[in-house]
Parts: structure tokens; C-alpha cells; sequence
């Protein structure tokens, strides 16, 4: 991509800055899901797997680990953005995630419950031939008004 399209680039990203970028469907965390991912990850803390343990614990029902939130946090407004056009730049090759930053789970998931995720854009700026974008993510639980995961979710955008 050339100096100049890059510009290009960066200007439309920057005119977004505060902007509602995505909106995910609402998603169900099942306890068979949360099961698969203490297999996957070996943390089988019993607030997570032990339903009838964790019912009993502090939180009434097993709750999904807070990595799990992360992981699925990137999958939902991914679909979330394949519908919208106007997040498409002319040139861009794909999006790649460049990490997180200020990472909170302000409260649980239960299992069974229905996340979904809301991201703004809050920073662009230039990196080498890319575009890096941060974007505020909050994950909330369906009926709930805390948030369940609030994080600064580091993109670029590889033209």
C-alpha cells in the first residue's frame, strides 16, 4: 500500500474514533462449553465445573472462567463485522489481533447465561505499512446492567 492510501486509510479510521464499531448476537456459555475449555486449558476449578459444588458457592451457579470470556470476546464481533461493509478499507488484506490491554471481569458469567459484546473505537494511529486500532470491549450478561469483561482489545489492520 502506498504512503498516500495509508493516509487514506487512517483518516477514515480516525473519523470513527468514538464511534460504535460492532454489536455482537447474544451467546449462549453452556456448562458443556465451559467443561471444554477447563479440558482445554486444565483449570477445573470447581466454581467452574463442579455444578453441584458451585451451587452451593458464592455465586449460586458455575460460572465460566474469565480467559473463556476473553476467547469467545474475539470470535462475536468478528461475525458482528463480517455483515458491515463500512469497516472494510479498500486494500486491507485482513485484521490481526495485537493483544489486550487493562483486561477487567467486573463480574462473573453464569453458566447458561447469554453474553454478547459492544466495541468502540477509541485510538488509530500508524505502525510501520498497518493501521493499529484499540477498541474498548465491554461483555455483558443478558438482563444484567454490570459488565462481565471490559477490555482495551488491540487490532491492526495488515494492508
Amino acid at each position: 500500500m502506498s504512503d498516500a492510501n495509508l493516509k487514506n486509510a487512517l483518516e477514515i479510521m480516525t473519523s470513527r474514533i468514538g464511534e460504535q464499531t460492532s454489536q455482537s448476537e447474544w451467546f449462549e456459555i453452556t456448562q458443556g462449553r465451559i467443561n471444554d475449555f477447563a479440558e482445554v486449558t486444565m483449570d477445573h476449578q470447581w466454581i467452574h465445573v463442579d455444578v453441584e459444588r458451585a451451587n452451593q458457592g458464592p455465586f449460586g451457579v458455575p460460572i465460566a472462567h474469565g480467559h473463556l470470556t476473553l476467547s469467545i470476546m474475539g470470535h462475536l464481533p468478528r461475525a458482528a463485522a463480517a455483515a458491515d461493509e463500512a469497516v472494510r478499507i479498500e486494500g486491507q488484506k485482513l485484521g490481526i489481533n495485537y493483544g489486550f490491554d487493562k483486561v477487567r471481569f467486573p463480574s462473573p458469567v453464569p453458566a447458561g447465561s447469554r453474553i454478547r459484546t459492544t466495541s468502540t473505537l477509541k485510538r488509530v494511529e500508524i505502525k510501520g505499512s498497518m493501521i493499529e486500532t484499540m477498541n474498548e470491549v465491554v461483555v455483558e450478561v443478558e438482563g444484567q446492567i454490570k459488565p462481565v469483561c471490559v477490555a482495551e482489545s488491540l487490532g491492526r489492520m495488515v494492508f
